[in-house]
């Protein structure tokens, strides 16, 4: 099994670990490593209005006390405002502790990711700072990162052109189903 695929489960039972938790807390109110792991967790699967909610119902005392919460929820600000370059430099200007810091690695590569997948289906061309940025690399290295995967880069116009991603394969219905539910249309527009 891919070392990707066993992280990915393993976040996935982190977080039902960490839910379970902070609902069996006493007194309602869990520690501060399981407010930061469980906010990084929601961060890492794109579940902001979970991080927010979390983020809200955190005792302030504890926000206050312990500045890796704040540290994660400042790299969540970041990804609520499509940020991506604070991203990036948040996550990097942060010493995580140990139970922190593999979520937070794993957060920035699933960005990365994602900004890949948006740069190619909105841009046929783009700057290569901006791209850099985008991706949080050098210049150099996001343009090397690139081409090894079949995107072209022009040197002197310092242009990325994204491979644009092969669209979703159709569904096709079979014409039977087509045309019973080009009957039923009819006859609902007719009764």
């Amino acid at each position: 099994m891919p070392s990707a695929v066993m992280m990915s489960e393993n976040f996935d039972k982190l977080l039902e670990q960490c839910e379970t938790q902070e609902l069996e807390a006493p007194g309602g109110i869990a520690t501060p490593q399981v407010y930061s792991q469980l906010l990084a967790l929601y961060l890492l699967h794109n579940d902001m209005n979970n991080a927010r909610y979390l983020w809200k119902r955190i005792p302030q005392a504890i926000k206050t006390a312990n500045p890796e919460l704040a540290a994660v929820w400042a790299v969540g600000q970041h990804i609520w405002q499509r940020e991506f370059p604070g991203i990036y430099s948040t996550i990097a200007a942060y010493q995580w502790s140990e139970g922190i810091g593999p979520i937070m690695e794993a957060l920035q590569e699933s960005t990365r990711r994602r900004a890949y997948g948006l740069v190619a289906q909105a841009y046929t061309s783009i700057m290569a700072e901006d791209f850099a940025a985008c991706v949080g690399y050098s210049v150099e290295d996001a343009v090397k990162g690139v081409v090894s995967q079949g995107w072209q880069a022009d040197p002197n116009t310092r242009m990325v052109m994204p491979q644009k991603p092969d669209p979703p394969p159709v569904s096709l219905v079979p014409n039977e189903q087509q045309l019973a539910r080009l009957t039923d249309y009819v006859a609902f527009l007719e009764n």
